[in-house]
């Protein structure tokens, strides 16, 4: 696949909030009805009081007019999403109004203002991290909350909240569900750029909240030469019998293919030591035939749920719709199942961090007072060139623990 004795970097985008094979979900007709529990106390309280029975203006800030037909496509599916969830909010009335952004910081923060002085008590978006830190910092004086489709945990905190899903949730997913099979031992291996570097200390925090042991991390650069010295390294240390798993921040183009085979071609594969990635292994779809990737677990949303979602978009939209579409979905539709409680403080703090959760259309989720997400995930891994869920998403909040 390629030489080895070369140090030409791995190519392909690498934009931190948009692992996309990472946030991979799916829809629920019924989706973002709490699912019960007590609201979660303390803290600031931020945000817009609504009145009851009238209508909830949400703004959308999506990346249209950037030139790239990929942040088109998936501005186009954003929009359509949130959409159906305003058409979806029976019992509540949003007031959607949708604001390009250009993919641009400085377009996102002068659109966020234009939406509040036309009236929006929330902003659903922006997509790229630093815009979503931009324009948290300028709603903050206007006290405005902001449901970020960013994954990235540390623009979270004060009036923005991450829809995406984080690599923090992923690495809680997959060494709780690997301390229940006995894999205790967890040795990281993490690319040594921006994304890597986060994914890898998300690993680290998930191992030592588990109740885990770090068995040991390498660190590599991303690239062949960077993927060829570290190799013996992790090989040795999943032939010592001391590593249960070797958990990789490995991305969704061409590191993880040939960090693992090269691994395989060293004795090491999951039948020896179990890996784990921090992102989807099953796409794209040939993945599902690399025989280094089989038996290696890796966490999903409910797939029935994302077939569902994928069917009506495309019925109501005539295309399929970008794999982050239901990031908007989830946001509004939050929105809207907090507006049928009746409760002026719906979009404060204390609202979107009601203990109860949404059932959305990516699963179960919960806001935390922190900015950050819990999601329900499911365990799957590669079996016979077939995508296998090893342990299903949970229903309900009560799955996402504590």
């Amino acid at each position: 696949m390629f030489a080895s004795a070369t140090t030409r970097p791995f190519t392909g985008p690498r934009r931190l909030l948009l692992r996309a094979g990472a946030v991979l979900s799916a829809f629920l007709l019924a989706a973002c009805d709490p699912v019960g529990g007590a609201e979660e106390t303390g803290g600031p309280e931020i945000g817009q009081l609504i009145q009851p029975g009238q209508p909830v203006r949400v703004a959308l800030l999506a990346p249209a007019g950037s030139g790239s037909a990929d942040l088109e496509w998936l501005s186009r599916s954003l929009k359509n999403a949130a959409r159906m969830a305003a058409g979806d909010a029976q019992g509540a009335s949003i007031d959607l109004r949708l604001y390009d952004t250009a993919g641009s910081t400085a377009q996102a923060v002068a659109q966020a203002n234009a939406a509040v002085d036309a009236g929006a008590q929330i902003i659903v978006g922006p997509l790229f991290a630093d815009a979503a830190n931009a324009v948290g910092a300028a709603m903050l004086p206007r006290n405005v909350n902001v449901l970020s489709l960013s994954n990235n945990t540390q623009v979270a905190g004060g009036n923005v909240f991450i829809l995406g899903n984080s690599f923090e949730n992923v690495a809680d997913r997959l060494v709780g569900y690997g301390l229940a099979q006995g894999k205790r031992n967890v040795y990281v291996v993490a690319e040594d750029d921006v994304a890597g570097q986060l994914g890898g200390r998300a690993i680290e925090r998930a191992i030592a909240r588990q109740g885990a042991r770090l068995a040991g991390r390498t660190n590599h650069p991303v690239s062949i030469s960077g993927v060829d010295a570290a190799t013996p390294r992790i090989a040795a240390a999943a032939r010592s019998g001391q590593v249960d798993a070797v958990f990789m921040t490995g991305n969704n183009q061409a590191v993880l293919p040939y960090l693992t085979e090269r691994l395989a071609a060293a004795g090491v594969t999951s039948q020896v030591t179990q890996f784990m990635g921090l992102t989807r292994w099953d796409q794209p779809a040939e993945r599902l035939r690399m025989a280094q990737l089989a038996e290696g677990w890796f966490a999903i949303p409910d797939q029935t749920l994302l077939r569902q979602f994928e069917t009506r978009y495309a019925q109501a939209h005539g295309e399929a719709p970008h794999p982050l579409a239901f990031l908007a979905y989830d946001g509004v539709a939050a929105v809207a199942s907090l507006a049928r409680t009746g409760r002026a403080n719906a979009l404060t703090t204390t609202g979107l961090t009601q203990r109860a959760g949404f059932a959305g259309v990516g699963g179960v989720f919960r806001l935390q007072r922190d900015g950050t997400i819990q999601r329900g995930l499911s365990v799957a891994t590669i079996r016979g060139g077939q995508l296998v869920i090893l342990d299903p998403a949970p229903r309900s909040s009560r799955g996402l623990g504590s």
